[in-house]
């Protein structure tokens, strides 16, 4: 009866097949060879199905073989995330990691130091929110997370902790086929009255927490836009000009599509830098895995200081 199915058994199983034999899986499993070769028979005859061609020199898996050696593995990998998130909630550890990030901060640097922790935690479930402005702060306050990244210095609250990582290169862009493009030339710079007579690209905040407060909208026409990704194809398309973080719009700058606004009003060089911060509650503890991402982020504050 497959009810009566191992989990011994079908380790030694996939062992073998992995191996490549009855000997290296044997060896892999640091048991005798002989007890490998009965748990895989005992195996087949609750199967009722050969596993194995054993006519040849070494041992081939067989088309039932073959179709059940990814089901094995599938079970096993259950039952393996199944027994460390067991001993990681008998140890403290976060069965969910949910993190909320600020639109303008390099997802690639923060995906390294996930990708890190995830490692360190496998069985702990990343959920991630990308907002921006008072996004992850409010994220945070509610308790729909355990740790933020945020970016600049306009809004705070009290109850956080917030420990910088480094600065954010944020640009003024416009699309090369936009009419503000054509007044750019070589060492010059455009007015600030230039800039305001057109359409400025705006992201708007998903939270109230900057109500009746504007920050870096320069043009009176604007159009708000809930994320990045909208923000960024609008002023591809040329409706307008807009602020964008430089890891954003790096490639198309570099072929041309987009060029930058050089304007004193905008910025050194045309960009201002950001500090980004890594943030948590001062009432709440914070778990193993969230600790670790919070050092992970820290450990990479000089390549979060030249995004």
């Amino acid at each position: 009866m497959i009810d009566t199915l191992t989990l011994g058994q079908l380790r030694t199983f996939v062992a073998i097949a992995e191996a490549g034999g009855f000997r290296a899986g044997a060896a892999r499993l640091r048991r005798a060879q002989s007890a490998v070769s009965h748990a895989v028979a005992s195996l087949e005859a609750e199967l009722e199905l050969s596993l194995f061609d054993r006519s040849g020199r070494r041992p081939m898996l067989t088309p039932a073989g073959i179709a059940l050696l990814e089901d094995a593995r599938a079970v096993l990998l259950k039952v393996d995330t199944m027994r460390a998130r067991a001993q990681g909630v008998g140890m403290g550890l976060e069965l969910e990691l949910p993190v909320a990030v600020d639109t303008l901060f390099p997802l690639p640097l923060f995906g390294e130091a996930l990708l890190a922790v995830h490692h360190r935690y496998p069985s702990v479930r990343p959920h991630l929110q990308v907002a921006p402005l008072g996004g992850p702060i409010v994220a945070l306050l509610d308790g729909r997370c355990a740790l933020a990244v945020t970016v600049g210095d306009d809004l705070n609250d009290a109850r956080l902790t917030k420990e910088p990582l480094g600065t954010v290169a944020v640009v003024p862009v416009v699309a090369a086929s936009h009419a503000l493009a054509d007044r750019i030339r070589p060492r010059a710079r455009v007015q600030l009255e230039d800039v305001t007579e057109h359409l400025q690209i705006v992201l708007s905040d998903p939270t109230p927490m900057s109500t009746g407060r504007d920050f870096n909208v320069l043009s009176p026409q604007t159009c708000r836009v809930s994320t990045q990704e909208a923000k960024l194809a609008l002023i591809e398309a040329g409706l307008g000009w807009g602020r964008l973080p430089l890891w954003t719009v790096k490639k198309a700058l570099d072929d041309g599509r987009l060029v930058k606004l050089p304007s004193r009003s905008l910025g050194p060089a045309a960009e201002s830098r950001e500090q980004a911060y890594v943030v948590h509650r001062r009432d709440r503890a914070r778990g193993p895995a969230a600790t670790a991402l919070r050092d992970e982020l820290l450990a990479r504050h000089a390549a979060v200081r030249d995004a």
